[in-house]
């Protein structure tokens, strides 16, 4: 089982973020402030409601993650992490994320005493190395406060640090985020994370794109971002195990990998979501609801029902996010019908056009298929739906060629009826 852990505190909102967070402002110091003063007494009393549920499984992952996890005092992690440890079985080899924001990090001095307290995974949010890009975004970080963090957390001696970046940002061109991926290249981060930009609804950011303050790079430039981008890393030895995901060998994020491939996990805090042996229920985002729902003993009562058309939407579209692809016995084994039968024409259409690849008994997306997965998965997803009604059938699959010549450029694709 996978543990999230929602930390909803920062220093200040950025303008893309749409996650809950709650800004305690530039002057609070985060371990006298009676707000998370508060949320860490409620954090240790739903650590021993689902203990005494759940207690004694294996954790695989632990992820602080936020709003600013950093901003907590090591000494408060250290005793969430031992507590979690009495309660379930956290094994030495267990990967624990922290993330963290550059300013949090100033100094270097908290960052020994994280370690100390148990983690073992660094994910610094960077997202651009360009002063101007980060004012526009909200950062409170300058891009020297990223530089000075990665080298602070090897010398402390954190054997996996991750970079998150974001690419596809206004004003930005194709250059400029090349050499934002040269310049983290140069930090020799174990990890890189380089995700698009998503204008989430009713964030500043959005309302300036919207109403012309601000203008997104063309549709062109933001597809030879991502394939270029993808490309000089992987020529740094950095693999794409997953859309937006770049690991040297050995340093893939075993908490997302835990995500992408089904795992149960169990989230705790404010807005967190569990998914548990086939149910899925979302924690409160308010704190005093979140606080108010544990004291009463009601979490975890409102759920979701995963029915089977669910789990196998959730199959395709998380197995497509991976480089492994989609293990098509597993679809079969799901759903009972098979896959390639199911869904010929549109497998041969995507294949044709360099969008897949079938190898080894997986269906993967190629680099310019992941550009274009949000549309691979909706037509996906339409049909899927329409086949599950038809019930189990597992006639024979045709064969269809695999093509193993370098992947072609991006086209535009024609979507056969179905």
């Amino acid at each position: 089982m996978l543990v999230y852990i929602h930390v909803p505190f920062c220093r200040t909102r950025c303008r893309y973020c749409a996650f809950h967070s709650v800004p305690l402002g530039k002057g609070v110091d985060a371990s006298t402030s009676p707000q998370v003063q508060d949320y860490v007494d409620t954090l240790l009393l739903e650590l021993a409601h689902w203990g005494d549920r759940l207690g004694g499984s294996e954790i695989h992952s632990v992820f602080w993650g936020g709003g600013t996890p950093s901003l907590l005092p090591p000494r408060i992690v250290g005793t969430v992490l031992e507590r979690l440890a009495r309660v379930f079985r956290l094994g030495d080899k267990a990967e624990i994320t922290l993330e963290a924001n550059p300013e949090s990090l100033r100094g270097g001095r908290v960052l020994p005493a994280f370690l100390a307290a148990g983690i073992n995974r660094l994910s610094v949010g960077i997202q651009s190395m360009d002063d101007t890009t980060l004012r526009l975004l909200g950062r409170p970080h300058k891009a020297h406060d990223s530089l000075h963090t990665i080298f602070a957390a090897r010398e402390s001696g954190c054997a996996n640090i991750n970079m998150d970046l974001i690419w596809g940002l206004p004003g930005q061109g194709v250059r400029q985020w090349l050499q934002t991926l040269k310049d983290a290249v140069r930090m020799s981060p174990d990890h890189i994370s380089a995700y698009g930009l998503t204008l989430e609804p009713g964030t500043p950011l959005e309302l300036d794109c919207e109403e012309g303050r601000l203008q997104l790079p063309p549709e062109r430039d933001q597809n030879i971002m991502f394939t270029e981008g993808a490309a000089l890393l992987e020529s740094h030895g950095y693999m794409q195990y997953e859309i937006s995901n770049f690991a040297r060998m050995g340093f893939q994020c075993r908490h997302n990998l835990g995500y992408w491939e089904g795992m149960d996990y169990l989230g705790f805090g404010p807005s967190a979501t569990s998914t548990v042996q086939g149910r899925r229920w979302t924690n409160p985002a308010s704190q005093r609801a979140w606080d108010a729902r544990i004291r009463a003993g009601t979490l975890g009562q409102e759920v979701e029902e995963l029915d089977a058309h669910t789990r196998v939407l959730e199959l395709v579209m998380l197995r497509l996010r991976t480089a492994r692809g989609l293990r098509l016995k597993a679809y079969r084994e799901l759903t009972g019908r098979d896959f390639l039968r199911d869904h010929h024409r549109i497998v041969q259409a995507l294949h044709e056009n360099g969008l897949i690849r079938i190898r080894g008994g997986y269906l993967r997306l190629t680099r310019s298929g992941m550009v274009v997965s949000n549309s691979i998965l909706s037509n996906l997803f339409e049909r899927i739906t329409a086949s599950l009604k038809e019930g189990p059938s597992l006639p024979a699959s045709p064969r269809l060629s695999v093509l193993l010549d370098d992947e072609p450029e991006i086209r535009t694709v024609t979507w056969p009826q179905a």
